[in-house]
């Protein structure tokens, strides 16, 4: 089990902040730093606001140097394909090939219309999500000396270079890996199929879990693809601590209580945690991303990597 640090940093972050916990995670041996791509906080002030994803993505592909970094998940609503195709492959280029790419339809209708970012309805974000896999995975695809062209629905791209091309080539449709999640049940398994390097599950159950992964392995083997090349995930809210009163003060600082982070999230004890991961494992999760909503609290990262990581 590959154990990798998620943050949500609407909720009020630096980029300073950021690269402490991106820094300490690459140290103590964590798989990856993710963060979310948002642009307004969901509870508190949000102070000191919110930062730009693959801005941040960028600078922590120059400040660190092992870690893979990613999104969870950036919103198809944000950008162009085209724009955001050509970011990607850029950040990969800058990471020395460590970036990898959570992409999902957007949800968020505030943050939309704080910024005056258009927020279509479900049914038309679903088709633009569609469009943007297929053109994005189609840029990066394309040899290099050809052209490509895409005529969607929504998007049109004629004679395009289709470049910069990112470092890493491994991803299902070439490009930097391709992460898809979600809990619809009829779509949301048809794209990760289709194009998914890895499907990824926020904040559900174990009963859901086994329900949301058997029906993207059917959705995989409709179109002949084997099961066993996807990686899947969860994420879970992270609370530890050594004993119950670490475990009440970590709760308390995001305005959590224990026993419903113990039932909703990954809490309690190491030995309690690892015995939930295990739980997971068993349905076929192989990473859980951890969210860590304290960012300050970096002695929680060297509690997991010295009392959980090991075990898992």
């Amino acid at each position: 089990m590959e154990l990798r640090v998620f943050t949500e940093p609407q909720q009020g972050a630096t980029y300073d902040d950021l690269l402490a916990v991106a820094r300490t995670s690459e140290e103590l041996g964590f798989g990856a730093f993710f963060r979310s791509d948002h642009y307004l906080h969901m509870s508190g002030d949000g102070l000191p606001g919110s930062t730009d994803a693959w801005t941040t993505l960028a600078g922590l592909a120059r400040d660190t140097s092992t870690i893979r970094l990613g999104t969870l998940m950036t919103s198809a609503t944000f950008r162009h394909p085209g724009v955001l195709a050509i970011q990607v492959a850029q950040v990969d280029q800058m990471s020395g090939g460590r970036i990898e790419l959570g992409l999902g339809a957007g949800w968020f209708d505030a943050e939309h219309t704080a910024y005056g970012i258009p927020f279509p309805d479900t049914a038309e974000r679903f088709d633009r999500y569609a469009e943007q896999l297929e053109l994005i995975t189609g840029l990066w695809s394309t040899p290099v000396g050809e052209r490509y062209d895409f005529a969607g629905e929504h998007y049109q791209l004629t004679d395009s270079p289709a470049l910069p091309k990112p470092t890493q080539t491994t991803g299902r449709r070439g490009g930097p890996p391709i992460l898809i999640g979600g809990k619809g049940a009829r779509r949301t398994p048809a794209l990760a199929a289709a194009y998914a390097d890895e499907f990824n599950l926020p904040f559900v159950d174990e009963e859901f879990t086994a329900l949301q992964f058997g029906r993207v392995r059917r959705a995989a083997e409709e179109i002949d693809r084997d099961p066993a090349t996807i990686t899947w995930s969860n994420a879970l809210v992270l609370c530890v601590g050594s004993d119950e009163a670490e475990i009440a003060r970590r709760a308390a600082a995001i305005g959590r209580e224990p026993d419903e982070l113990r039932l909703n999230g990954l809490a309690g004890t190491p030995e309690e945690v690892v015995e939930k991961i295990k739980r997971f494992e068993a349905l076929g999760a192989q990473r859980i991303y951890l969210q860590v909503l304290d960012l300050a609290d970096l002695d929680h990262l060297r509690l997991v990597a010295a009392e959980v990581m090991p075990h898992v």
